[in-house]
């Protein structure tokens, strides 16, 4: 198979694990605060890598100087995304942060170009235009309830830093996504998330520890589905895919989260998917494949012109 087309699917994949992040942090938000939530299924998804990860370390003949990238990559991305996030909803509405969200592409898009100095064809602004389209009519009544008013400036900003951090983190592992098995990208940022979120579980969360006997089957439910799917696989297979794909691209297609996550949310929560919604989930699903086929193609045709060109001598 085609390595683009086999790294769009596995993108298809990991997007189809993250919409159900939701509905996972549902299961678990009566009993499981902010913080544990986040913290827990990422503690363990590193231990879980822990072996694996020592074993290639030595074997692999790497120093200590060599992961402290992660350092940068996680207290700067991944750290301010999961944490301001989490403080900035408590801020503002969570229908501000749902419309915010929308311009990750955007900002990651930038990020891509001032880093990687990857640029935006007509493939992907038409791409871009469509999912923009196809989310704002999934995102309806979320755009009827926001409220950017300066109440919620402070809430509004953290959730804009998390943004930013959460795309600063994606473009900066595909720079060094040569240099990194799939599993050591997500062990190394893992375990620097792990010591940085400790002491705000330790400070505002000490009582679950206490709690976790008595949680439900669906907190459990919950719980199980962040650290094996969202937190492990979909991680793992997101730096597989990361490694043949732009970084424009695989931003891009986020917006397939809010396609999937429309069904997921109607059949798990009980939750209602209009007429709208539907036909705003196939537009992004549309744009999504015009990025994947036809973006591809004219990727292919770039690499084949290059290659064709005599040397220079």
């Amino acid at each position: 198979m085609n390595k683009s087309i086999q790294s769009w699917a596995i993108l298809f994949f990991c997007n189809l694990i993250w919409a159900f992040h939701f509905t996972s942090i549902k299961l678990t938000q009566d009993q499981v605060g902010p913080y544990f939530t986040v913290w827990a299924p990422m503690l363990l998804a590193t231990i879980f890598l822990a072996p694996f990860v020592i074993r290639d370390f030595r074997k692999g003949g790497k120093k200590l100087k060599d992961i402290l990238i992660f350092v940068q990559l996680a207290a700067l991305g991944a750290f301010p995304s999961q944490v301001l996030m989490t403080w900035g909803t408590q801020y503002s509405l969570a229908s501000n942060a749902a419309i915010l969200v929308m311009t990750l592409p955007v900002i990651t898009a930038v990020f891509a170009f001032l880093i990687l100095k990857e640029k935006m064809n007509t493939a992907r602004w038409i791409s871009f235009a469509i999912a923009i389209i196809g989310v704002a009519l999934c995102s309806t009544d979320d755009i009827k309830r926001v409220d950017l008013s300066s109440r919620y400036a402070l809430g509004n900003g953290l959730i804009f830093l998390a943004i930013l951090g959460n795309a600063y983190y994606n473009v900066g592992c595909k720079k060094v996504s040569g240099q990194y098995t799939e599993m050591e990208m997500v062990f190394y940022t893992y375990l620097v998330m792990s010591i940085l979120l400790t002491p705000l579980v330790l400070y505002y969360e000490p009582e679950m520890f206490s709690k976790v006997p008595s949680f439900t089957t669906n907190t459990w439910i919950g719980m199980i589905s962040l650290t094996l799917f969202h937190n492990f696989l979909s991680m793992l297979l997101f730096f597989k895919a990361l490694k043949n794909l732009d970084a424009t691209q695989v931003a891009l297609s986020n917006y397939l989260i809010t396609f999937m996550g429309l069904p997921i949310a109607a059949i798990w929560l009980g939750e209602t998917l209009n007429r709208q919604a539907i036909i705003g989930g196939l537009l992004v699903l549309a744009s999504t494949l015009i990025l994947s086929i036809v973006d591809s193609k004219v990727q292919q045709k770039k690499v084949a012109n290059i290659n064709q060109e005599p040397a220079k001598l």
